[in-house]
């Protein structure tokens, strides 16, 4: 099992030491260094500007989002990336959800299954370069016939030659259907709030997309990278109650109410009970009464905190449930320090 540094996206502004993390990944033998998005930065640009002090990690997106930009645009930055990288891009996308597709792209949230599969479809071709890149649509029409067309549109190919056509495509998935749709036209999955103990689920998941005809993939080429704070300490409780307020925000206030996919997964987990208690709490404005709320065994569920011994039985378990690479956030260089000899063991 690989290990893959998680930047994530921005808070406020732009944070101080993530050139210094990403240095410290690629000397402590990290695999890869993921940026996010959310609605405020973006995830090229910082992957681009401290991705630069590097020269053997891999550079992904961890994830872009599908709305942001047109299939064309996201295979543009792709590619470019790619180009600067020598070959290192790992492109990472997501559907995100409705409040922010329609609250902040102003765009139709409808069908993201769908439009996945065509998204996909139309980077594939960019970066293939066999052809003038072409789509029947219905939500990414290439050359456009509809509403305010000139007609004067034709189909293109990219000017600049793709360095990869085979470019990794990995995808964020949360559910049954998004998951099994990764492992038919994905090179990899983006897994958030993984956990081993559910592993039999996920694997009837990915072995529904592996089984359909034109599978690109089969488990034996696939990575599944999942998300999870992996915490070397002594007090695990500090850093329990650290995570709790972090936990109630994506378990009830992220999304909206009646769709929040990050609660979906932890309901999955046999958290309903828990998840109401939480998304009740949050709503009202009791921030603190609902990380109160959020119990031990739901963190741990999908984080791995304790001393070394425990550490590294838990990357045994991991790893044995078929995670390929573990994308970790980082804090600090210490905490790097303190990583390292786990990773190269």
């Amino acid at each position: 099992m690989r290990f893959g540094l998680q930047l994530g996206y921005w808070g406020a502004g732009p944070p101080d030491n993530h050139g210094e993390l990403v240095v410290a990944a690629e000397e402590a033998g990290f695999d890869a260094v993921f940026t996010a998005e959310s609605w405020g930065s973006d995830a090229f640009t910082p992957l681009a500007w401290w991705g630069s002090r590097t020269g053997r990690v891999r550079l992904g997106t961890s994830v872009v989002q599908l709305s942001a930009r047109t299939p064309t645009a996201t295979a543009m930055a792709a590619l470019t990336m790619d180009h600067l990288s020598g070959g290192r891009h790992i492109l990472g996308l997501g559907v995100s959800g409705p409040q922010v597709v329609e609250g902040w792209y102003g765009q139709p949230f409808a069908k993201p299954l769908q439009r996945t599969r065509e998204y996909v479809g139309i980077i594939r071709q960019v970066l293939a370069r066999q052809g003038k890149v072409m789509s029947e649509g219905p939500h990414y029409p290439m050359p456009y016939h509809g509403p305010g067309a000139t007609d004067l549109g034709k189909p293109l190919k990219p000017i600049t030659h793709p360095l990869r056509a085979d470019l990794p495509i990995w995808l964020g998935a949360e559910g049954p259907k998004n998951v099994a749709l990764t492992a038919e036209i994905a090179d990899g999955w983006l897994a958030i709030y993984y956990t081993p103990r559910l592993a039999g689920m996920y694997n009837e998941w990915l072995d529904e997309g592996f089984a359909r005809p034109g599978a690109r993939r089969s488990r034996e080429d696939f990575e599944i990278a999942a998300t999870a704070q992996v915490i070397l300490t002594d007090d695990p409780k500090t850093e329990l109650d650290r995570l709790r307020p972090v936990m109630a925000l994506y378990i009830g206030g992220m999304g909206a109410e009646e769709l929040n996919f990050h609660a979906q997964v932890y309901r999955r987990m046999g958290y309903g009970d828990i998840v109401d208690e939480i998304t009740r709490l949050f709503r009202s404005g009791r921030k603190d009464e609902a990380a109160a709320a959020v119990p031990d065994e739901l963190i741990l569920d999908t984080t791995i905190i304790g001393d070394e011994a425990h550490v590294r039985e838990q990357l045994k378990v991991w790893e044995q449930a078929g995670v390929t690479m573990l994308l970790v956030g980082v804090r600090d260089v210490a905490q790097f320090e303190a990583l390292a000899p786990l990773i190269r063991s």
